[in-house]
């Protein structure tokens, strides 16, 4: 999305979420934040910054450590009428709130006919890397992908941090808000005034025709260091930020592959099982004529997340991963 040369001001990933709460929350007197440790960085860096300060514990709520009970408040305040964010600060605790997510939150539309939603966001943070090992490092957006009624989605970029943020609070369905803590001091381009990203569109970041990288969340900026790697061989590869994984831009997938016939899928959790599977399984259903070689898939490996720095080296992919796989896929299409 094109920015306003009036607006070309840098702000971190992690100060655009911040912008974007503090934003709603002058605007709408429904929306609230909830959280675990509201008052320490450590939780969520300073992404809820000064937001105490500004709106109060009314509207800053500091939840117990009980992420059944914190989400399940949160999605009864949306039932009542509000517009809360309930915040996980690690991926992995989400586990204990998938009662209310996928009982409550996502069947509660279905099952009153249209006439009651729940407006709530659920964001959760994935903390990779630093040695914090299997309890501590899972991406499990495939878990939230696979549910009826829950919109997921993952920015990449400062401008959609933001503009994902907005839309999910706005939206008026549960959204299930996934960003990377890898990601929060990166900076980008974002506009002082509301701006938003909508839900469910993909976007091409680089434009290419031998190969179509899809990617997810920090992904997305290993793939086109991978794409500018591979130019230098003659390799024009097009890289697309997903940006929500559910609702899925199938479309745009689809057209690229139409133009290149070979297909990457960049996402940073589990292989089986996981998002690249789904989108595989799709792009296989629905353009199998259109893929000139087997398609690849860039995951973790289907192994708990290391402690030790020297296999987390191993463990994680990044643009060497992605120009592996490039490259063995085109040169199987030459064969072939």
């Amino acid at each position: 999305m094109s920015l306003n040369k009036k607006n070309k001001r840098k702000l971190s990933y992690s100060l655009a979420i911040n912008e974007a709460l503090k934003q709603l929350m002058e605007r709408d007197s429904r929306v609230l934040v909830m959280e675990q440790g509201t008052r320490s960085p450590w939780y969520v860096g300073d992404t809820c910054d000064s937001l105490l300060k500004k709106f109060g514990p009314e509207r800053v709520i500091d939840t117990p450590i009980s992420e059944n009970a914190m989400t399940g408040t949160a999605v009864g305040a949306a039932i009542y009428g509000m517009r809360p964010i309930i915040v996980h600060p690690r991926l992995d605790f989400m586990v204990y709130a998938l009662d209310p997510i996928i009982n409550e939150a996502a069947n509660w539309h279905y099952m009153f006919g249209g006439k009651s939603s729940v407006p709530v966001v659920i964001w959760g943070v994935i903390n990779r890397g630093g040695e914090q090992g299997a309890q501590h490092s899972q991406a499990l957006q495939a878990l939230f992908f696979h549910i009826p009624g829950l919109k997921v989605v993952m920015p990449s970029t400062p401008y959609d941090a933001k503009g994902l943020m907005i839309s999910s609070i706005e939206d008026g369905n549960p959204v299930i808000y996934i960003d990377d803590r890898w990601l929060y001091e990166m900076e980008g381009e974002v506009p002082e005034e509301l701006c938003r990203v909508p839900i469910g569109k993909g976007i091409i970041r680089k434009k290419g025709k031998d190969v179509t990288i899809v990617a997810t969340s920090y992904m997305v900026h290993q793939a086109l260091m991978a794409a500018s790697q591979l130019e230098k061989e003659k390799i024009s590869a097009e890289v697309i930020d997903l940006r929500s994984i559910y609702p899925l831009d199938e479309a745009l997938i689809l057209e690229s592959v139409r133009k290149t016939g070979r297909l990457v899928i960049a996402d940073a959790a589990w292989k089986t099982g996981g998002v690249a599977d789904g989108i595989a399984g799709i792009i296989s259903e629905r353009g199998f004529g259109l893929l000139k070689s087997p398609i690849r898939k860039v995951t973790l490996p289907d192994a708990p997340a290391p402690v030790s720095p020297t296999l987390e080296k191993a463990y994680y992919p990044n643009k060497k991963t992605i120009i592996k796989a490039v490259e063995k896929i085109l040169k199987k299409s030459k064969k072939e």
